[in-house]
């Protein structure tokens, strides 16, 4: 016998075995299974040659299964069973998952939506660890490397084995402290004055930085700080700006005034970002739609 004539069984072959098992016939076997006599027969064939016994022999003027057969028949249909088992996402449950998941995002991002998301997993997933990394300049490295699992970026990487949601778009305004000075009304007023950015290594302005230098629109950088949270010191008590996503007065830069920038800008849009390996993935994409329903909640 061929050493691997057995890897010749397959699901159909078991599932032709149990029908004409059942039936006691070749002709109500493949009507039952939607395939031709030949069909049925050509595998009946395959499957004598493999284990060695005729399985069905005539009796009258019909067949019947052989002692081997009905054995082999019972202990196809635990295996069909299995393998339909196998075929089936499990039925999965937050309360069930444990695990560490890492999200990659700057303070912003950090403080606007992943308390929130943090609070939600308590509840549902309390097994789940929320770990959360600096994102810096985000790579596909990060998400190829599993160095985390989902990032939130203004600035998606391009690649095609990765996926992106947005979540929503902010406007700029302009924060000051409103015990020192008023808000810029003009175009003039707002290029005189001094400011605060933000520039993150190695020496990446925001976005709006970039975009105001490419349009020709000079401002005076005072002070340039490597997150948002160090906006706040040296805003209070100066006259200084800093032009920066409006939702940042909900917490980084809460106490602060902000106004509309005098001068006509793009939004700016926040995304999610993961790897394909977890797009199907039952528990991320319960993960992601937690996301989303914190984003639900922010006042947009």
């Amino acid at each position: 016998m061929n050493e691997i004539d057995w890897l010749q069984i397959d699901a159909r072959a078991l599932n032709v075995l149990v029908a004409v098992a059942e039936e006691q016939s070749v002709t109500a076997a493949a009507v039952r299974l939607g395939v031709t006599q030949s069909a049925v027969s050509h595998t009946l064939d395959r499957l004598r040659a493999i284990t060695h016994d005729a399985l069905f022999v005539k009796s009258g003027r019909g067949i019947v299964a052989t002692a081997h057969a009905l054995s082999l028949a019972e202990r196809a249909r635990g295996l069909l069973h299995e393998l339909e088992q196998f075929s089936r996402a499990p039925k999965w449950q937050p309360a069930s998952w444990t695990a560490t998941v890492t999200i990659a995002a700057n303070d912003f991002q950090r403080d606007l939506l992943l308390p929130a998301l943090a609070a939600r997993l308590r509840e549902s997933a309390p097994n789940v660890t929320l770990r959360v990394i600096p994102s810096g300049i985000p790579s596909l490295e990060m998400l190829r490397d599993e160095h985390c699992q989902l990032v939130i970026t203004p600035r998606p990487p391009d690649g095609s084995d990765v996926v992106q949601r947005q979540l929503f778009e902010d406007d700029y305004r302009v924060f000051y402290d409103p015990a020192m000075r008023d808000a810029p009304i003009t175009r003039k007023a707002y290029l005189d004055a001094e400011h605060v950015t933000v520039v993150y290594q190695p020496r990446r302005p925001l976005d709006l930085d970039h975009w105001m230098a490419a349009h020709g629109i000079t401002r005076h950088f005072r002070i340039m700080v490597p997150g948002f949270a160090g906006i706040t010191p040296f805003l209070r008590g100066t006259t200084l700006l800093a032009t920066v996503p409006g939702r940042l007065r909900t917490h980084l830069l809460a106490g602060l005034a902000d106004a509309k920038v005098p001068i006509k800008c793009p939004r700016m849009p926040m995304y999610l970002v993961w790897h394909r390996r977890y797009h199907d993935d039952p528990a991320f994409r319960w993960l992601r739609e937690q996301v989303l329903a914190c984003v639900a909640t922010l006042k947009l």
